[in-house]
């Protein structure tokens, strides 16, 4: 049985394979985009982007108490938001919702809801043969939860994975197990659960029920905070000889990606990790860490291993990307361009997959919790959460560098910094 894959652009690394040209210029007379973002004050907002003009469109008062993620299938044409309400204690829940946009304005119309263990605060489609689920990570909720798709109304979760600590780790936030987020191998066949609060990489392969089954955890260095990562793989055929005809699709699959490896950013170290990622005969990934850097340039930083740089006091990283052989990373609270924060752009090399760091450029906010790039590649829609505000950017598809701004708006009301408050997520139709 084939397995496939539906990512949302949210936590998507995208690779632009083909001859790079210019950035265009703008159609006076396109289609606006359409964006949607989520904020802790319990609203989803409907985004028009012409041209240079961003407004809200609707918006809306759903996705529980704390909506904090979404995820798009475009196949399906379907939007999931998650709720971060909810503790790890039964007694609290928070919620998934299934949408279904307008075609006029954007306006979301909700098709099902259901709870969830609490504290859902990101969540990635999967999909094996013609059936779909999503998993979920649940950071208050110390859980990796799935849910088969299409979602029903009261539908209960498909699986749970609970965790628990036999001790506390480096620093108050590491009290209680807290994956921040799941993501998908190129395969498709694997799902990566980074864990801040216990410091471990959770690894589920999927069966070709669409069942997870846990693999041996992967520790990084303790203190770290793993928050978010991504894989990249070069797609060739490496081990052709190997892709008997009588094995799985699956595992012919597997065994046919070619070189891969694996990007992380931590959140509490602020630091990225390099892996070099292999494939099993016990059918789990084995990844072997190549490189530590910190993804902020700085004085006295050695522009081959990044060693004496550091990010500023009180400053963490928190999303990542990676199109072509460039990364982005946003970095909170570092004030950067003062009073607003940075995103950083790095390079891949293309020959040992290292990574060094090129330079910095605006948030246009305080806290870039998320961002995510269009599908042209051309713009950079950022979500500030202390500010509450989105910031579009252009990014140059030659140099791969963030440049000019093209809108910031406010969306939402301004949220403490280093509360759960503000904006949460920001994703485009696509």
């Amino acid at each position: 049985m084939r397995l496939t894959t539906i990512l949302p652009l949210l936590t998507l690394p995208i690779t632009i394979t083909a001859t790079p040209t210019p950035n265009p210029t703008p159609n006076k007379h396109s289609k606006p985009s359409r964006l949607w973002a989520t904020h802790y004050n319990g609203n989803v907002y409907t985004l028009s982007l012409s041209e240079t003009n961003l407004s809200i469109t609707h918006t809306q008062k759903t996705c529980g108490k704390m909506p904090s993620w979404l995820t798009y299938d475009s196949e399906s044409h379907i939007v999931y938001c998650s709720d971060e309400d909810g503790t790890a204690d039964p007694s609290t829940h928070g919620s998934l919702t299934a949408y279904r946009p307008g075609r006029d304005g954007g306006e979301l119309h909700e098709l099902s809801t259901t709870s969830t263990i609490g504290g859902g605060v990101d969540s990635v489609i999967y999909e094996v043969g013609r059936e779909k689920f999503i998993a979920i990570a649940h950071y208050e909720g110390s859980a990796v939860s799935t849910f088969k798709l299409p979602l029903k109304q009261n539908s209960p979760s498909n699986q749970e994975f609970h965790f628990k600590m036999t001790k506390p780790g480096a620093v108050p936030q590491q009290d209680s197990p807290h994956p921040h987020s799941v993501f998908l191998d190129p395969t498709g066949s694997f799902i990566v659960s980074p864990d801040l609060g216990a410091d471990l990489l959770r690894i589920y392969s999927i069966s070709s029920s669409g069942e997870l089954t846990s693999c041996p955890p992967v520790n990084v260095t303790f203190g770290s905070g793993p928050r978010h990562g991504l894989f990249w793989t070069d797609g060739t055929d490496e081990h052709s000889s190997s892709s008997s005809s009588s094995k799985p699709t699956h595992q012919r699959e597997m065994a046919a990606v070619g070189k891969t490896m694996m990007y992380l950013v931590n959140e509490i170290g602020g630091t990225m990790m390099v892996f070099d990622v292999s494939y099993a005969r016990s059918g789990c990934l084995n990844l072997e860490s190549k490189q530590t850097l910190t993804p902020y340039p700085g004085p006295g930083m050695d522009p081959k291993t990044n060693s004496k740089s550091e990010m500023p006091s009180g400053a963490t990283p928190s999303e990542i990307r990676l199109i072509g052989d460039k990364f982005y990373v946003s970095v909170r609270s570092d004030q950067g361009f003062e009073p607003n924060d940075s995103m950083v752009t790095l390079s891949r090399n293309a020959k040992d997959g290292r990574v060094k760091v090129d330079g910095k450029s605006e948030a246009w906010g305080k806290v870039p919790r998320t961002y995510a790039v269009n599908r042209v590649g051309d713009l950079v829609a950022i979500g500030n959460q202390a500010s509450a505000t989105v910031a579009i950017v252009r990014r140059d598809r030659v140099s791969g560098e963030l440049g000019e701004k093209v809108a910031v708006l406010q969306v939402g009301e301004p949220g403490k910094v280093g509360s759960a408050e503000g904006l949460s997520s920001v994703i485009w139709e696509e």
